[in-house]
């Protein structure tokens, strides 16, 4: 695959760039980030979600690119083995959420707004990429994850936990009908896309990947099937 190439930009001594140039790179989804998103992050962490954002973070090391992180959930889970995690998050409720979290991290987190289909930062200035409960409501997969292909190094790794479409034709049904009503109370959350395939398709190798069910209570089971796996951008064949 030839990476989507970003718009030009001046690398600052970190290797990110300037501010992404679509808007301003924010939005706002009130409902979702103060009033029903605090509902079921908690829902989710009595329910031992925590266990799963160990396990996609464990063993990351150098510099990390967090992919719409939210509230900063993830960021107490990072290992000292990250030098520097810039955190991508356009909601404006959500990152100043997340600022506060970074200030408290064990690692340097640095939160900016900035649009999944324009990541301010430059090629293949990352190690690894994180992309947690997040392909599901960017507006178009293939482009956010292009956009991720570009800023992680050729090696380097794309660490993913995401809810998918169910494989059980009735679940799929459901999730089908529910999707429309769903992302316009989500934030833009769709319950049926088929996350690993655009994964693939995006030019990375998939190198494991775990199908599970996390179920925080009967309403949210429309969304239990989840993904848990490591990609990785193929490296630049050896000159001879």
């Amino acid at each position: 695959m030839t990476a989507r190439a970003g718009p030009a930009a001046v690398p600052e001594p970190s290797g990110l760039s300037a501010a992404p140039s679509a808007p301003d790179g924010t939005c706002e989804h009130p409902l979702f980030s103060r009033f029903l998103h605090p509902r079921l992050s908690a829902k989710a962490k009595a329910k031992g979600e925590d266990r799963y954002r160990v396990r996609l973070l464990e063993g990351l090391s150098g510099r990390v690119i967090e992919l719409g992180a939210g509230d900063g959930t993830n960021f107490e889970h990072y290992p000292d083995s990250v030098s520097e995690v810039l955190a991508v998050e356009p909601e404006n409720h959500m990152r100043a959420l997340a600022e506060k979290a970074a200030s408290k991290a064990t690692v340097p987190i640095r939160v900016v707004a900035g649009l999944a289909d324009a990541l301010p930062a430059t090629d293949g200035s990352f190690d690894a990429g994180i992309a947690c409960l997040v392909l599901c409501s960017v507006p178009d997969q293939a482009v956010a994850l292009g956009e991720l292909y570009r800023v992680i190094r050729p090696g380097g790794e794309l660490r993913f936990f995401e809810h998918v479409r169910d494989e059980r034709p009735i679940l799929r049904a459901l999730q089908g009908a529910a999707d429309p009503i769903w992302s316009r109370m989500g934030g833009g959350c769709h319950l049926t896309r088929e996350t690993q395939d655009a994964i693939t398709a995006a030019g990375f190798q998939v190198e494991g990947s775990e199908r599970l069910r996390f179920r925080m209570g009967v309403l949210e089971s429309i969304a239990e099937t989840h993904i848990l796996g490591t990609a990785r951008r193929p490296a630049i064949p050896a000159q001879v």
